[in-house]
């Protein structure tokens, strides 16, 4: 990865990572989410786990945007940040340095070896948000990945992860094929318009091996500052009827589709 770059907006400051914005952090509000898959991600915290501190599991980190956020609503919450850049983490903690007090432990590794090393059962959420050049590394969609996954979480803990998809969205379906298999229950969260296969755009993938609250979410989308929707149930048995799990045992993995030019990206 090249050299983060750290632009700033008045109290906002937007981490770059190989051009694409990773992080959007305003040190002196932890709960403004600038991005809005992280506002997704954030709202399905709150709708789907109870109050007080949670035990956190990050796989990717950049700025520790949700760390912080975390730590801030949830004060007291441990949380494990799994991100193979120290560069980067070094950089971030430099101009972007974590408040006092904080659980926040950042360790040097990619999601795959990290999670291999916790104990079943360790995490409330398992909170997904890596990227490699714009894209979800191709390991973090496997069948194998989520029953590692349901391994750490447990039967009553969370999944959530942030995907990106063009039209007809192929990649997301047959990664929630995965999730599915793994771990019983599955369900989208994004904004109408890519939840329609509009366009290319990000959407929160939402598993857990319990019962997922489905009308709890969507009256939290419903609310949502954005258009926002959850597809669940039978709509997402359609929207992906056919699809197959990958399997890195079989060599068969994707990442997801190329992002489009920077200066679109951001705009979403």
């Amino acid at each position: 990865m090249g050299e983060p770059e750290f632009e700033h907006d008045g109290s906002l400051v937007t981490v770059v990572v190989d051009g694409q914005p990773q992080s959007a952090v305003d040190l002196d509000d932890p709960t403004r989410l600038d991005f809005e898959y992280v506002q997704h991600l954030a709202m399905c915290v709150d709708a789907l786990t109870p109050a007080g501190p949670l035990r956190v599991t990050h796989v990717g980190g950049a700025g520790l945007t949700l760390a912080r956020w975390v730590q801030h609503t949830r004060p007291g919450s441990p949380q494990i940040v799994f991100e193979p850049d120290a560069a980067l983490t070094d950089a971030v903690r430099r101009r972007l340095p974590l408040p006092r007090g904080h659980r926040i432990r950042v360790r040097g590794l990619d999601g795959v070896s990290g999670l291999a090393g916790l104990k079943d059962a360790s995490a409330d959420v398992v909170l997904v948000d890596a990227y490699r050049q714009g894209r979800v590394p191709a390991e973090l969609g496997s069948l194998e990945w989520f029953a590692e996954v349901a391994r750490v979480v447990g039967p009553r803990g969370l999944l959530l992860a942030n995907l990106a998809d063009e039209p007809g969205m192929r990649y997301a379906a047959r990664v929630a094929a995965g999730a599915r298999q793994a771990l019983g229950q599955a369900a989208f969260v994004a904004l109408h318009e890519v939840l329609k296969g509009k366009r290319f755009g990000n959407l929160v993938l939402v598993a857990s091996r319990g019962p997922l609250d489905v009308w709890t979410l969507r009256r939290a989308t419903a609310s949502a500052p954005l258009p926002t929707g959850v597809l669940a149930g039978d709509q997402l048995q359609w929207r992906t009827a056919g699809a197959r799990p990958f399997r890195a045992v079989a060599g068969d993995t994707a990442s997801s589709p190329d992002p489009p030019h920077r200066d679109a990206w951001r705009r979403w």
